[in-house]
């Protein structure tokens, strides 16, 4: 790979930062447009190791909701969101559940936990 120019959007504060990251052989030599350090973290991140929050819902069996909504409490890797859609397919809720409950601890062994972002009786 050669040094190359990304233009990127900062979502880190409101002004909306237009970036332009270096990147050499994927890393990050130079970051420019930020108007607060947050701005070169986030190039930082989003180029060199980008991860976000996962949003679905899973299958619930015997429960008055079908669906329960999930989300991971931390960002995976977006390498990883492909796998863990898969993953999540094959879950199935059969207990009550209360908003912020552990549904998969440690899923897929990333250090994060899926929770429930709604009751389900």
């Amino acid at each position: 790979m050669t040094k190359v120019t990304k233009k990127l959007t900062c979502i880190e504060c409101p002004k909306g930062c237009r970036l332009a990251v270096d990147v050499d052989n994927g890393k990050v030599v130079k970051v420019a447009g930020n108007e607060c350090p947050k701005g070169e973290k986030y190039a930082i991140s989003e180029i060199e190791n980008p991860a976000r929050i996962l949003t679905s819902a899973v299958l619930s069996q015997g429960l008055a909701l079908k669906m329960i909504p999930v989300r991971t409490d931390n960002p995976i890797p977006k390498s990883r969101i492909f796998e863990a859609m898969a993953e999540i397919k094959k879950i199935r809720v059969k207990k009550s559940l209360k908003t912020s409950d552990i549904i998969v601890e440690n899923f897929m062994g990333l250090g994060v936990d899926l929770i429930a972002t709604r009751k389900a009786k």
